[in-house]
């Protein structure tokens, strides 16, 4: 083929083809998150440098040596203990009036768990074993933060020194949504054993990752709330005054989270079947004040033979009260309930109270 001079040299598609254009290996098209690289919250970015050989386009070697260093974002374990944050609380056993009291104070550093970057965090305590809604205690819920301070007060009533020793507290930082399930952050957990009666103690924990809770407990013993109970053998009357003072975080039996508790009182062996008594139902509360009392005429040496049950009942319109919880005392009780009898046996003319743990076994075979 003549070419004209001034012409460019043409070449044929064949021609063209037959062209090795690959001048080595193929390297990898740059992303743009190359240019932009992200980092996990409290790890240090690159030094300058090493971004500016990037956009300069550095040589493959550089390029994967750089990969190596940098996390994987994806990858990151975030649950890790040092990113869900810490927990500022503290923790005071009031002997006296069988009350724990749990101060929390603030956290920091939390986990985001919201498209902005931040949460809605609250707290809430549970009392292991036995965790359920009638011992669960929760905090006011701040939004928009990841260092909030709460400063309150939960108290949990009843606790006895046998809490003290077998019992556990769950703390957990949750994130609250009001479109979708609240999500966990991060939980810390204190056997109650380490605590000293009346002496407040302080914790600055590291939240950690969910603990599984033991499922095999028995379920009969589930705990469903706490009664404070009053007795006294009245030597001039020849009577058992029973005294039903109060409740505390009963188990929710209505679909409003609350319950309309009243409680009755049985001294059996009953062959008459005049022994119940019944207390005022109080609406919508899970925390019940009664201070009623009722009399049994009886005869101080019949105490050892006879048993006192008490069952609490949520009072419900139109249908079958339902049964919330209860606990006996008497001789062929065990632990505090057997200790209390035979403190008012021991004790006359003096009114001995104390709380007692509600399970939803029902005593001997009650029914409404």
């Amino acid at each position: 083929m003549t070419q004209r001079k001034g012409e460019k040299p043409t070449i044929s598609i064949q021609e063209h083809m037959a062209i090795d254009v690959c001048p080595g290996p193929i390297q990898p098209i740059k992303q743009i998150s190359d240019y932009f690289p992200r980092y996990p919250r409290g790890l240090p970015p690159a030094a300058p440098h090493q971004v500016d050989r990037a956009c300069a386009g550095a040589t493959a070697p550089l390029q994967t040596a750089k990969r190596d260093e940098e996390p994987d974002v994806e990858g990151y374990d975030s649950d890790d203990s040092t990113t869900l944050g810490t927990l500022e609380f503290s923790l005071l056993y009031d002997q006296e009036n069988n009350a724990l009291h749990c101060t929390i104070n603030k956290a920091k550093g939390l986990k985001p768990m919201d498209h902005n970057g931040l949460s809605d965090p609250y707290v809430k305590l549970h009392l292991l074993p036995g965790a359920s809604k009638a011992n669960k205690l929760r905090t006011k819920t701040l939004h928009n933060t990841l260092n909030p301070v709460w400063s309150e007060t939960l108290t949990y009533y009843g606790i006895t020194d046998e809490d003290m020793v077998r019992k556990t507290l769950r703390i957990s930082v949750c994130d609250e949504d009001k479109f979708r399930h609240n999500e966990f952050i991060g939980e810390t957990r204190i056997p109650l054993k380490k605590l000293k009666p009346n002496q407040i103690k302080n914790f600055n924990n590291c939240l950690e990752k969910q603990l599984p809770v033991n499922k095999t407990e028995d379920k009969s013993l589930e705990e469903r709330g706490r009664i404070m109970i009053s007795l006294k053998y009245n030597t001039q009357k020849s009577c058992l005054v029973v005294g039903i003072i109060r409740c505390a975080h009963l188990a929710a039996m209505d679909a409003n989270g609350f319950s309309d508790p009243y409680v009755k009182t049985y001294l059996k062996p009953d062959e008459n079947k005049k022994s119940k008594h019944k207390t005022a139902v109080k609406k919508k509360t899970l925390n019940p004040e009664f201070n009623e009392e009722f009399c049994y005429d009886i005869k101080y040496a019949d105490l050892t033979k006879k048993t006192l049950e008490v069952t609490v009942w949520d009072y419900d319109i139109g249908k079958s009260n339902d049964f919330i919880g209860g606990v006996s005392l008497g001789i062929n009780a065990n632990g505090e309930r057997l200790k209390h009898w035979f403190d008012c046996l021991k004790n006359k003319d003096k009114k001995i109270e104390r709380w007692h743990t509600l399970t939803n076994e029902l005593p001997g075979s009650l029914n409404d």
